[in-house]
């Protein structure tokens, strides 16, 4: 279960229904959490996950210019400064250790798997509205969280994934996910009230949540093909 991200997220997650354990459950996953996972496929999702975070950050930029208050733009642009000054060190370190230059990073071939999501969440946010930019944008970053958090229970220091692990469930990640459930809470209220459950705009954003998420189950089929 996720920690403390606001009470729309758990909502939308269960909407999503056997979509999401296909996500948080796959066995790319499940191959970080015992340590099975190759370290040549694990390279390979770094490489291809840091041209998602690039993307990732310039959909929150893009946030900025839907919002609708000093506090939304600020929410949305410190969650740009952590994927783009914290996450993504992760992977420029890792890959370091491996031969790898951010040049050669930033430089990599994007993969199918990794356009299709990046653009299906950008094309949200220049077609939609701000709702429609934080749903497709929430099953990445909250998803992240409820992953590590799980993880790292009963975690060995000497973990073969220890640094990723402790990437997404470190205290630091798990507030970036807290900030981001209590953005979505606030921006649902003010723009559609308190019962928008009840309104049609609910089903539609829970379809893009859905088919975000379905796209994050791609993205870790891309980290297991050869």
């Amino acid at each position: 279960m996720s920690g403390n991200y606001g009470t729309t997220f758990p909502r939308l997650r269960d909407a999503a229904g056997t979509v999401w354990r296909d996500y948080t459950r796959h066995a790319f996953v499940e191959g970080l959490r015992d340590g099975s996972l190759p370290r040549a496929a694990y390279l390979g999702y770094l490489v291809q996950d840091y041209i998602f975070l690039i993307h990732f950050a310039r959909a929150w930029a893009l946030a900025v210019t839907k919002a609708e208050t000093v506090e939304e733009m600020r929410a949305c642009t410190a969650t740009v400064d952590a994927l783009v000054n914290g996450e993504i060190s992760l992977h420029v370190k890792t890959c370091a250790e491996a031969g790898l230059s951010e040049a050669d990073l930033f430089g990599a071939e994007e993969h199918p798997a990794n356009l299709a999501y990046t653009r299906y969440v950008m094309d949200a946010g220049h077609s939609g509205d701000f709702l429609d930019l934080l749903v497709t944008l929430a099953p990445c970053v909250m998803g992240y969280g409820e992953i590590g958090a799980r993880l790292a229970h009963g975690m060995d220091a000497d973990h073969a994934y220890a640094d990723w692990i402790g990437t997404y469930a470190g205290a630091e990640y798990q507030q970036v996910c807290a900030e981001a459930g209590a953005l979505l809470d606030g921006a649902l209220a003010r723009r559609l009230g308190p019962r928008f459950d009840e309104l049609p705009r609910w089903t539609t954003l829970c379809r893009r949540f859905t088919e975000a998420t379905r796209l994050e189950v791609g993205f870790w089929q891309m980290g297991l093909a050869p």
